[in-house]
């Protein structure tokens, strides 16, 4: 069976209703993306980064999986699929994706500040100040935030160096260390990149770009590579 690695951003997400620092300039309530997403944020105001992370936790509740979530899965009828997504939702767990590697973090995990290694998955939506691990330290966000190494980038350039097909879909290839995961797929093999602003990427050989969002680009190559099975 042939391996898909899919790299996903979050432009797969926004169609779903997933609101980003994008969607109003960076800012989120006046605050900027250094404000609510870094350690020295954290360190300096807790209260408000939780905030923060509680209202998209508590989104993530009302949007659902759209089709170029569940086109994913549909390839797991004939390809052995693995997913490295750079967004910290659930989508496509929901929609059914058997192998995901979170990049950044889940938004519904929460982990100690005393042990990184003690992680719980939350049943509710709000996480609060006296919120405490088994160790009685505060929990955080399961986040990877600016500035804090990415510990899952060596897996997912293992799953991308495998693959015989990869697929890029809904992201900027401008975030790194994320973006140069691409370099590290055989260059003979076939890649897909989806993305309303998708481009050649310098450098890479057998690139196809594709000018459409998630939901319509991503049903229409799934369709192609079962058909050619």
């Amino acid at each position: 069976m042939k391996k898909i690695a899919v790299l996903t951003g979050a432009g797969i997400s926004a169609e779903s209703g997933v609101k980003t620092f994008r969607d109003n300039n960076g800012l989120w309530h006046n605050h900027r993306v250094e404000d609510v997403a870094t350690p020295e944020a954290w360190a300096n105001n807790p209260e408000l980064v939780m905030e923060f992370y509680n209202q998209r936790r508590k989104q993530l509740y009302e949007v659902e999986p759209n089709p170029g979530h569940t086109w994913l899965v549909k390839l797991e009828e004939k390809y052995n699929v693995q997913i490295v997504t750079q967004n910290v939702d659930d989508l496509h767990e929901r929609a059914g994706s058997s192998n995901v590697l979170h990049l950044h973090g889940e938004l519904k995990k929460v982990r100690s500040t005393a042990d990184p290694e003690l992680i719980y998955t939350l049943d509710h939506w709000e996480l609060k100040l006296g919120d405490k691990c088994e160790l009685g330290s505060q929990l955080r966000p399961h986040i990877v935030w600016f500035g804090e190494s990415v510990p899952m980038i060596e897996p997912a350039a293992s799953i991308i160096s495998d693959a015989d097909i990869l697929l890029v879909i809904g992201t900027s290839m401008a975030v790194y260390p994320a973006a140069g995961l691409i370099n590290y797929v055989d260059p003979e093999i076939p890649k897909y990149y989806i993305d309303p602003r998708a481009f050649q990427v310098q450098g890479v050989s057998n690139l196809t770009t594709i000018n459409k969002p998630a939901g319509t680009g991503v049903p229409e190559l799934a369709k192609k590579l079962l058909n050619e099975i």
